[in-house]
């Protein structure tokens, strides 16, 4: 068991540091006391095993919010056992209530500061936004373009594929009319023939609906059913 006398150098006072040294020392179970030095400076004395002590000399240690610790002075003595608590030793009312109101005001800089950067990203992330959507809206436009453009040839294509049908059923008629002249030539010239048309027949059918079919799917794959 050690009693040791710290000294905390920096900015150490109106910042809220004797709250932050009492709270750390109750963690540890530390006891002692911690005050305002008129120099600026905070003196913590307390009591316990060295190796406790070290370990809260470094958490009191700090750079953080607003307090700045920029060094600590350890003096160690023979323990006396008066204490029973961590306690805050406060000095006569002007200066507590100096120091609280310097603590409270710097809180409350940081506050608007934080206030002033979330409005100010709120600001940068609804432009950002705008932004997006105007560029939705373009791209909408766009495909809107390309959507109108793939009608006019999609009209295009079935007038084409209709044309192609009714040619070919121009040239079904034609060949019909030819095996009903040949029937009247001869039974026999008409089987040949039917035959023959038959093959025939079947190889153009064939053809033309191929190319049908492939026109077909060529129009599926403009308009994206593909």
């Amino acid at each position: 068991m050690k009693r040791a006398i710290i000294i905390a150098s920096g900015k150490v006072q109106k910042v809220g540091y004797r709250d932050f040294v009492q709270d750390s020392a109750r963690e540890l179970g530390i006891t002692g006391y911690v005050e305002n030095l008129e120099d600026g400076n905070v003196k913590i004395v307390c009591e316990d095993e060295e190796a406790k002590i070290e370990e809260f000399i470094r958490d009191i240690k700090v750079k953080k919010d607003f307090i700045y610790v920029s060094e600590t002075s350890v003096k160690y003595e023979a323990p006396t056992g008066d204490f029973v608590q961590d306690k805050i030793k406060y000095g006569d009312v002007p200066e507590e209530l100096g120091d609280r109101l310097g603590a409270a005001l710097l809180c409350l800089g940081a506050t608007n500061q934080k206030i002033d950067a979330g409005f100010k990203m709120l600001g940068e992330k609804q432009d950002q936004m705008l932004n997006k959507q105007d560029e939705t809206i373009g791209a909408i436009g766009e495909v809107s373009e390309r959507i109108d453009r793939g009608k006019e040839d999609i009209v295009t294509e079935i007038r084409n594929v209709s044309e192609k049908i009714d040619h070919g059923k121009e040239d079904i008629v034609t060949e019909v009319r030819n095996v009903s002249e040949k029937i009247d030539h001869g039974k026999e010239d008409i089987v040949t023939e039917v035959k023959a048309l038959r093959e025939d027949l079947r190889s153009y059918m064939e053809n033309k609906f191929a190319r049908i079919e492939y026109e077909i799917e060529g129009i599926k794959a403009k308009i994206g059913m593909v």
